[in-house]
């Protein structure tokens, strides 16, 4: 069976875990929304995943300036400033008793309906907010075996059909390309955008090395990833090179290295493209990468 970059160690503590839904903490089994809910019937809303490292919230204020500008950018009212989204958060580990090795689900959707039906007008309470923390940590492996990846039909579109830079709850294209690379057997599906040019992975951002260059997509057809801006400035600071910028499976196949980033399990190393071998597991810049990377989120939780 593949196994993606999300894939996670089973803890038992999460049985217990309390969830926070409007204010109040709820058991795991006892957590619910409303089926009249904006987010259930549509995927009306926006979310984050969020990494927690010695009791803080790695990129915290990245994660929330891309929550509060996707809900600006579909007209949701949050309800709360970010300070007390904050406090929300650390209120939540508290009473979990959360400091590390933490991964937090913070949804927000415009709220409960009169009557299922997309328009925002019969949306009839506040918004729906829900932080979700579980003790979650990436598979050992996943930072050296290398992914296996499988280009996909699906493509990341243009941005006046459904904008890429929107990390809303409705994720049907991302599921579909998630699908169809699983069906063939590979890690993640690895996407194109409009004009055929790499784009990014069904739940990653990908990058590849060629003669000592680090290479991403533009950007342009893919959500504005927290991990992969962070990776792109490490390689400005340690005088790596790097490009945003557009290149095609042939430059990809022929790559000497290729990765993914994300918040989850930060950098994954890929072995192999539709077939092709990459590389056999983690190359020499990868684990560079994955150092500085280690180094960078001490820094920003320390």
């Amino acid at each position: 069976m593949a196994k993606g970059s999300h894939e996670y160690l089973d803890d038992p503590r999460n049985a217990d875990v309390k969830i926070w839904i409007n204010g109040e903490l709820f058991a795991r089994d006892e957590a619910k929304v409303s089926v009249f809910d904006s987010g259930f019937i549509l995927g009306d809303g926006v979310w984050e995943g969020l990494r927690v490292h010695k009791g803080r919230i790695a990129f915290l204020d990245r994660h929330l300036d891309r929550l509060y500008e996707g809900a600006k950018a579909i007209d949701l009212d949050i309800g709360m400033t970010r300070e007390a989204l904050t406090d929300a958060l650390h209120a939540t580990l508290d009473a979990n008793g959360m400091e590390d090795g933490v991964h937090i689900r913070l949804m927000v959707t415009r709220g409960i309906k009169a009557t299922p039906y997309q328009g925002p007008r019969v949306t009839i309470s506040p918004a729906t907010i829900v932080i979700t923390p579980e003790w979650k940590t990436p598979k050992p492996e996943t930072a050296t075996r290398g992914l296996n990846l499988f280009t996909v039909h699906v493509r990341r579109g243009y941005p006046d059909v459904q904008d890429p830079k929107l990390n809303s709850h409705s994720k049907l294209n991302c599921i579909t390309a998630c699908i169809q690379a699983t069906k063939a057997g590979a890690d993640e599906a690895l996407m194109l955008d409009p004009h055929g040019f790499v784009a990014t992975c069904n739940s990653t951002h990908f990058f590849i090395v060629r003669k000592g260059e680090v290479w991403t997509s533009t950007g342009d057809y893919c959500l504005g990833g927290i991990t992969r801006g962070a990776v792109i400035e490490l390689c400005r600071e340690a005088g790596i090179p790097v490009f945003e910028k557009n290149f095609s499976l042939t430059e990809a196949y022929s790559a000497e290295e290729a990765f993914v980033t994300g918040t989850f399990a930060g950098l994954a190393p890929v072995a192999s493209i539709d077939g092709r071998m990459i590389s056999e597991g983690r190359g020499p810049m990868v684990e560079r990468l994955q150092r500085l990377y280690l180094e960078r989120i001490e820094r920003e939780c320390g």
